[in-house]
């Protein structure tokens, strides 16, 4: 992460590749909860020359942690062998539109929509506990009914985010909505400049009657700043 290294670029346009020879304790991990990853995706593209996650994976072979893995990329199926290992793990796939386009544009390091459904499905196939997670839900742009309709038969549990927009990222994306979408920047003003949150709530409840009206497993993970201000 950026705030807790000296890199000068921009977020998103370096990667640091850790090399670390002490091995995990895991007697200490027995029980415990690991999850891979929640702020850098273990599967990025260097992950293939480097196997730094790989790496990871095998000590956790034969252990009774509960080994938790979500990634943007395909290049998760290569360690199927490591995961059939691992008494309790489960995966998820992150996915936030169907819109190959728009993924070249705001995701260009992650894996093909049609890729990394295909991934969730050999997961689900081959009996892994899976999920999709639909995360970060771009407002007016992401459309959940559509991204369930499409994946409710390759999985069982769906869990969503509301996107965020802190540091960096924010001018990113909002450069790409007066680009792309400009009859969205009112909206995006609404909830990122006036800091309105109707529109995550009138959300959370259709995803809410959606998926219960469904039958589809479900979570919301929404409200960030509220959550961090209450702890």
């Amino acid at each position: 992460m950026k705030r807790f290294t000296n890199h000068k670029e921009a977020w998103g346009d370096f990667l640091d590749v850790k090399v670390c020879t002490k091995k995990i304790n895991i007697v200490r991990l027995q029980d415990k909860t690991v999850v891979i990853s929640t702020v850098t995706d273990a599967y990025n593209p260097f992950e293939r020359k480097f196997e730094r996650t790989r790496e990871i994976l095998k000590q956790f072979v034969n252990t009774k942690a509960r080994i938790e893995i979500f990634t943007k990329s395909d290049l998760v199926l290569r360690d199927q062998d490591l995961f059939a290992q691992i008494p309790n793990i489960k995966i998820g796939i992150s996915l936030n539109t169907l819109d190959d386009g728009i993924r070249k544009i705001l995701e260009p390091g992650a894996s093909r929509i049609q890729n990394r459904i295909n991934a969730i499905k050999t997961l689900n196939d081959a009996g892994f506990d899976t999920y999709i997670f639909l995360s970060p839900m771009f407002p007016g742009i992401t459309d959940f009914k559509a991204i369930l309709g499409e994946c409710k038969t390759y999985t069982q549990k769906f869990y969503f985010e509301n996107l965020n927009l802190r540091g960096a990222y924010c001018p990113r994306i909002m450069n790409y909505i007066r680009k792309y979408r400009p009859d969205l920047l009112s909206l995006y003003d609404d909830i990122y400049r006036f800091k309105n949150t109707e529109y995550w709530e009138i959300l959370e409840r259709e995803i809410a009657n959606y998926c219960t009206g469904n039958n589809i497993s479900f979570g919301t993970y929404f409200y960030h700043e509220k959550i961090k201000n209450q702890r």
